[in-house]
């Protein structure tokens, strides 16, 4: 797990601090046990395209399910590069970009 999370915290790294400072109430969240299928990672929240009054709420949630994410990658690289697209993915979803676009951007 502490091996995942350092992805995880790379993954992060890589979103640039303008960005980032945008996130300031999303919990990054590691599920152990992943759901029945081939589900990465999800967002629950409000994106911020979609928010009016804001103020008291619950953070936004990104969970990615660390057991399918590894169940996916065959090495090391791989398992990076899952890791790095899922957290992307879901951030897209906490700014608002729909799937059409996060598969443009290869995020997806």
């Amino acid at each position: 797990i502490d091996a995942f999370e350092a992805l995880v915290a790379d993954a992060l790294a890589t979103i640039p601090d303008n960005l980032r400072a945008e996130m300031e109430n999303v919990a990054i969240i590691i599920d152990n046990e992943s759901p029945p299928g081939s589900l990465y990672g999800l967002y629950e929240g409000v994106p911020l395209t979609s928010r009016g009054t804001y103020a008291g709420s619950s953070p936004d949630r990104i969970t990615l399910f660390l057991a399918t994410i590894c169940r996916s990658a065959s090495t090391a690289e791989d398992l990076a590069r899952r890791v790095h697209v899922t957290l992307l993915h879901e951030v897209g979803h906490h700014f608002g970009i729909g799937e059409a676009r996060l598969r443009e951007l290869g995020w997806s």
